[in-house]
């Protein structure tokens, strides 16, 4: 395993971080729960094998999240550093910060948290609610107090907000999105790094989506490289701005895979960087639909599950796995189905008031069932 200087925090940092919010689930009688001990085994894999930074959050596996990882921690605490976010969409009054902070703290069965985010800062966030309850208050005195060492923010809108965010002096680190198809917060993370804050990044394979079973970049650049999910891990983490990649591993293969990656030279020379720019910028349609599977949209008051509907389009647009695409889509839409089809949608936008992408999602709901139906 690599590690990095976490910005200016004194930390060591593994260079492939474990993002929790994928752990194994499945549902029962209408309630979700964890699959405790294959989601423990598969943390303890990735700890064993030398990742040393765990991120998870309040909502994460249907608010499940945090006490499986605490039970992860058993053992591992003092090698591992271990992130999760306050909510901060759910702050009503300055006392609720406290109130989560300990709430998570009795979850994860720990006496302080290192990389304590604002879970989902935006400007719209920041101005009237961290700054209105006058949260970053609370924040240094839960700091003095020992509970958290760090404070950090979780990042979803424009790059120049970010900046503003950095350039408040108040956070030690940085959670944000940045990978082969959104590259969109490059010069931010540049400028976050050159203002000695640790950076992380979330879906450095973009969900997911670039770990469909489609080898075109690496088979482009012609390279010992195996495939898609390898060039985009590289693809991070070979800029020299970054500290982490979080990826969101569901079972111990995907541990090993990505710890091999990250264990090796993650150099991708002039040449690969020419041929990658220009292969994107001629596949403009991998932007047209950008689902990163985050699930913040739902859930959906008509029981539509958007992330897996649009996962199918990409696979379709993006990848060209258009037959099997539509079979699978044939399956939601069958009457005799227990999911909800699209054409359900009664158009309400609960969805896109929740979407960090800020995707049309009514629109494309309507162009995926159009398209995959056809």
């Amino acid at each position: 395993m690599q590690y990095k200087d976490f910005g200016k925090t004194g930390i060591k940092i593994s260079a492939l971080g474990f993002g929790a919010m994928r752990l194994p689930e499945y549902e029962q009688d209408g309630k979700w729960y964890m699959k405790e001990d294959e989601s423990i085994q598969i943390v303890h894999r990735a700890f064993d094998l030398g990742v040393n930074y765990i991120d998870t959050a309040y909502t994460y596996c249907h608010n499940n999240c945090e006490y499986v990882i605490g039970k992860a921690l058993k053992g591992y605490r003092d090698k591992v550093y271990l992130s999760t976010k306050m909510p901060t969409w759910l702050v009503k009054k300055k006392d609720d910060y406290r109130r989560f902070l300990e709430e998570q703290l009795k979850k994860l069965d720990v006496d302080y948290i290192d990389f304590y985010y604002f879970h989902s800062l935006n400007k719209n966030h920041w101005e009237n609610i961290v700054l209105k309850f006058n949260l970053i208050e609370e924040a240094e005195k839960a700091k003095s107090e020992g509970l958290i060492k760090h404070i950090s923010f979780s990042f979803h809108d424009s790059p120049e907000v970010l900046k503003m965010l950095v350039d408040t002096g108040i956070f030690e680190s940085v959670l944000c999105q940045y990978n082969l198809i959104d590259r969109s917060n490059e010069e931010a993370i540049a400028y976050a790094a050159s203002k000695g804050l640790g950076t992380v990044i979330m879906g450095p394979v973009g969900g997911g989506r670039l770990a469909a079973p489609s080898d075109a970049i690496a088979n482009m650049l012609k390279r010992d490289i195996k495939s898609t999910p390898e060039i985009a891990l590289r693809f991070v983490l070979g800029n020299e701005n970054v500290n982490c990649a979080l990826s969101g591993m569901n079972t111990i293969e995907m541990v090993e895979q990505n710890v091999q990656i990250a264990s090796s030279n993650l150099t991708l020379y002039k040449e690969d960087w020419d041929k990658i720019n220009a292969m994107i910028k001629e596949t403009q349609k991998l932007s047209e639909l950008y689902c990163t599977g985050c699930n913040y949209c739902m859930p959906c008051p008509k029981g539509i599950n958007i992330p897996n509907i649009f996962s199918l389009m990409n696979q379709h647009k993006v990848f060209g796995l258009t037959e099997i695409a539509k079979k699978r889509f044939a399956k939601i839409i069958d009457p005799e189905s227990k999911e909800v089809s699209p054409a359900e949608c009664s158009e309400c936008g609960a969805c896109e008031k929740k979407c960090p992408q800020k995707l049309p999602i009514r629109v494309k709901l309507k162009e995926t069932l159009q398209e995959l139906s056809n």
